[in-house]
């Protein structure tokens, strides 16, 4: 009988999406959909509060990996009382969730048992289709992991084609974290093209980049798309002011047209799983709000509205605002 403890929220939802929710006995503590899942054992742990504030956590995640101490605990005792037959983690980031280095300790201290670890790197969609398809194979479902890939292409290919290809690409650019600036890698670029835009920061495959105001301000995007990692809409907007207190925000392209949205990051965007489905549709409806229904607005994502800024606003030049003559 399998008994599956999976320590990555898009884990968890590949295992649903296969048909194979009924074998999952442990979760992470960030595992939250489908929301049956709730019911499960809790077997990882955040080691600080994630409570603070974009700048708070950075500081935390940085001091705990100088100390080459993980982010994350992983509950020994409540994984060796589960026995699991398999393990699903991932080896692309040791701040995104629970790594495969915290499991292999876990087991050698204290598991009896001694599981498969199935470990996942998304580092693309390629690699997303790749971590379905292994999960299938690990969990003895191969030809369902076969028909959800195709499902999953098919659905992104359909949103894809509904872009319109007569209108202007807008310049696109994806802000992963606030307090310090982080753009959006990985699968997000793929997603941006796909969604018909072009984006500025952050190159497919490769990992979210750390970047600085004057290169947001030398770009000067036509759209910004937040989607802090972890963060939940709610939460975004609570610290927006991480950017809009900038003497630079106003000045902003983007701003000024109000085209700023903020999204689901936690839910959506940095969630490597079945819902890229979704992800690529709030993308749509973002770039391209005439062509798509807002299927997802106020679940998946909303429009951000300074009262700072909006079409009135002037500056010549695209001269920035800490530069003005008073």
């Amino acid at each position: 009988m399998l008994r599956v403890v999976s320590l990555i929220a898009s884990a968890t939802e590949i295992v649903h999406a296969l048909g194979m929710g009924e074998f999952l006995v442990g979760r992470s503590h960030e595992c939250d959909f489908p929301r049956s899942v709730e019911s499960l054992p809790i077997c990882t742990a955040p080691r600080f509060a994630v409570s603070g504030n974009s700048q708070e956590i950075d500081r935390l995640v940085k001091d705990q990996l100088r100390e080459a101490i993980s982010v994350y605990e992983v509950k020994e005792a409540v994984l060796g009382q589960l026995e699991p037959t398999h393990i699903l983690t991932q080896s692309q980031c040791e701040v995104c969730a629970v790594s495969l280095r915290d499991v292999e300790l876990a087991l050698a201290r204290r598991l009896g048992c001694q599981p498969n670890v199935v470990s996942l790197k998304p580092n693309c969609l390629a690699d997303i289709w790749n971590d379905i398809q292994c999960v299938a194979d690990a969990l003895g479902v191969p030809s369902v992991g076969s028909q959800v890939v195709m499902k999953l292409r098919l659905q992104l290919r359909s949103i894809a084609g509904a872009v319109p290809v007569q209108k202007p690409r807008p310049t696109v650019a994806c802000i992963e974290w606030l307090e310090p600036l982080m753009a959006a890698g990985n699968w997000v670029p793929e997603l941006v093209a796909m969604a018909g835009g072009i984006n500025l920061l952050g190159l497919a495959g490769k990992h979210s980049p750390w970047m600085s105001w004057d290169e947001l301000w030398r770009l000067d995007p036509e759209v910004i798309v937040v989607m802090p990692c972890g963060f939940d809409l709610a939460r975004t907007r609570s610290e927006m002011y991480w950017l809009s207190q900038r003497r630079e925000w106003v000045g902003l392209r983007a701003v000024r047209n109000r085209r700023v949205y903020v999204t689901d990051g936690n839910q959506y965007f940095n969630r490597p799983g079945p819902r890229v489905v979704d992800t690529l549709q709030i993308l749509a409806e973002i770039l391209y709000p005439d062509d798509f229904e807002p299927s997802l607005k106020d679940t998946g994502w909303v429009q951000w509205v300074d009262a700072a800024a909006g079409p009135g606003t002037q500056i010549s030049n695209h001269q920035a605002p800490w530069t003005r003559e008073n």
